[in-house]
């Protein structure tokens, strides 16, 4: 199979089973986390027989942003590469991750956690304890599957366990 290559402004399609898309664009790289793809997904939907101009997808209002793999989620087929769109406006986006989160075979899983850190991209991570005021909206920075980019499109949430605030 060929090398799938993806670069930053590419912006990708996810055909949903009701005959829909749905978008997202690659709009960073974040050495704070693994230097991992970023993503913004948008929260308008489309026909599937539509082709959107791009500048108006990357555009609309933003659903959510993701650290993934984007070239895997081409390879495995879950989206495809439909162009590529100038990065519009800011990347002013606060993630989040836990120093307690997973667990030890045998042990119950963290259900709420206290020992949070959040980072914009980029930039030092800050650790904060437990999650208050803004820091509350911070999206989980974690690196997700496809699957996990697929789900959250489709239900607004991620299906995995991550400990709450």
């Amino acid at each position: 199979m060929a090398r799938v290559v993806t670069k930053i402004g590419d912006v990708f399609r996810v055909k949903h089973d009701d005959g829909n898309a749905q978008y997202f664009q690659y709009v960073a790289n974040d050495i704070t986390q693994l230097n991992s793809d970023v993503i913004r997904v948008f929260k308008k939907i489309y026909p599937l027989a539509k082709s959107p101009d791009l500048l108006d997808v990357v555009s609309d209002d933003i659903a959510f942003y993701a650290h993934c793999v984007t070239s895997l989620g081409v390879k495995i087929g879950v989206w495809e590469k439909v162009g590529k769109a100038p990065i519009v406006g800011q990347l002013d986006v606060l993630f989040r991750g836990s120093r307690d989160s997973g667990r030890k075979l045998g042990d119950e899983p963290i259900k709420i956690s206290e020992r949070w850190y959040v980072w914009k991209i980029n930039e030092n991570t800050e650790y904060v304890g437990k999650l208050e005021g803004e820091n509350q909206k911070s999206e989980i920075g974690v690196v997700v599957t496809p699957f996990d980019i697929i789900h959250r499109m489709k239900t607004g949430v991620y299906d995995f366990i991550y400990p709450g605030y």
